[in-house]
């Protein structure tokens, strides 16, 4: 475990004590390095045995393929930052760095925390430096309105969860992932512990986000630089997954009839955010909805609490991950040519540059899950189970499986296809930098497809 998080601090001092002509590169080439040792977690022990045990920390295969995702995202936002911040002050150009880094800290430790505690602290902790980079690197005005909204709903959505888990303490007498499993199940019957309930899961329904909570993700997505948006999508939604699926062992009997409701917004969730990217003019936005459609179904998966839906939410979750960090990057890669983010302004963007409508192509067909990628596995496994428990949730999937392969080619065809616009005179070529970058994110998908078993987790 440690011979992963030392080297991510120790990569805080090289950041500073670097030249500056060095400093992409070095940062890039260490963290890379990082990137590819933590691929050493995924050779776990069959069965559900828990590895890389020390006094606070563990991995097991829940959290094994969440930590590899996060280690690999930070080379990944240093790449596709590289181009907006070199014109920046040398301070700042080190503190973006530093920042980025410090949350990959905070993840590796949230992930592998044993004690629920930590688990929380960090949780809370990575809400800091996202902030940070969302008020301080943002794009447009808007960026201080995102920030408050993206602090406030995750901030109100948690502190019920730091009274739920002291709650806990005193029940149970114990917080480690390791001993609560083999507790013995609560009597949970009278109106507190329906709130308890509540206030366990409503943190991580607002990270997922649920639809209903989930206002402050376009936004935070939309006025964030690159590499917030890649973290965001990629990492920290995933946290709210990672979170219901470790409290569930817990919440048990209620779950079978507190569930219902929750379960049915996220479903229709997956319908209306799905319609609403149908008709959006902002490309980052239309991204960041598609986002909350995914984890709808995610959501649903987790909640009804079989094998087969939270092996599919997390492989979901992991693919999509991959995929919606990919489409942001391929944004910015426009935005940064175009300075829009309007789709009607910049589009037939083919004729120009056709290497990266190849990624497009790629990175829109794995949105929609096109077999025989993961994001099919996954969607299929949430939707089967889905309907092994209720036939009816059937007409709520299909309708929003249909209505993402819609917006995911609308996307494709608004960006890629038809003729140049006219105020469209002078394109950079594409960097070499910008096809090894997408191409990180689309060749672990696609070699996922041949070993499915390292990201399926324990239940299966």
């Amino acid at each position: 475990m440690l011979k992963i998080l030392i080297p991510t601090l120790m990569l805080l001092p090289t950041i500073w004590a670097v030249p500056l002509r060095q400093l992409w590169s070095t940062t890039l080439l260490f963290s890379l390095t990082i990137a590819i040792m933590s691929l050493s977690w995924l050779k776990a022990p069959a069965g559900t045995g828990w590895t890389s045990l020390n006094l606070y920390m563990a991995t097991d295969p829940l959290s094994t393929p969440l930590l590899v995702l996060t280690c690999w995202l930070l080379p990944l936002m240093i790449l596709a930052s590289q181009n907006h911040t070199t014109s920046e002050p040398e301070n700042r150009q080190r503190m973006y760095i530093s920042l980025l880094t410090s949350l990959q800290i905070f993840l590796i430790m949230a992930f592998s925390a044993t004690e629920v505690i930590m688990f929380y602290v960090m949780f809370e902790a990575t809400l800091i430096p996202t902030l940070i980079i969302i008020t301080r690197w943002g794009n447009q005005t808007e960026r201080l309105n995102a920030g408050t909204y993206f602090l406030f709903y995750t901030l109100a959505g948690s502190l019920p969860l730091l009274v739920a888990l002291l709650l806990l303490q005193n029940t149970t007498g114990t917080l480690s992932l390791l001993t609560l499993q083999y507790t013995l199940p609560m009597q949970l019957s009278t109106y507190a512990d329906k709130l308890w309930w509540a206030g366990c899961l409503l943190a991580f329904l607002v990270k997922m986000p649920l639809y209903g909570a989930h206002l402050w993700l376009p936004k935070a997505h939309v006025e964030a630089p690159i590499a917030g948006s890649m973290i965001l999508a990629a990492v920290l939604l995933k946290l709210g997954g990672y979170g219901m699926i470790r409290m569930m062992i817990m919440l048990e009997p209620l779950t079978q009839q507190l569930s219902y409701p929750f379960i049915v917004f996220a479903l229709w969730g997956v319908i209306m955010t799905g319609s609403i990217c149908l008709r959006q003019t902002d490309l980052k936005s239309l991204i960041a909805y598609s986002s909350v459609s995914h984890m709808g179904l995610v959501a649903a998966g987790i909640l009804i609490q079989t094998p087969w839906g939270l092996t599919g939410s997390l492989i979901l979750m992991i693919a999509h991950g991959l995929t919606s960090s990919a489409l942001f990057c391929l944004a910015n890669t426009n935005y940064e040519r175009t300075h829009s983010r309007t789709m009607v302004l910049a589009r037939g963007l083919q004729m120009a540059l056709p290497l990266m409508t190849s990624w497009w192509f790629i990175a829109s067909l794995a949105n929609l899950a096109l077999p025989p990628l993961p994001n099919l596995m996954g969607e299929l496994m949430i939707i089967s189970s889905l309907f092994n428990w209720s036939s009816w949730t059937l007409i709520l999937t299909g309708v929003g499986t249909l209505i993402t392969a819609g917006y995911s080619l609308y996307m494709f065809l608004m960006t890629q296809r038809g003729p140049i616009p006219s105020h469209i005179i002078a394109l950079d070529p594409t960097y070499t930098r910008e096809h090894l970058l997408i191409t990180l994110h689309l060749l672990p998908l696609l070699l996922l497809i041949t070993k499915p078993e390292l990201i399926w987790g324990w239940t299966a």
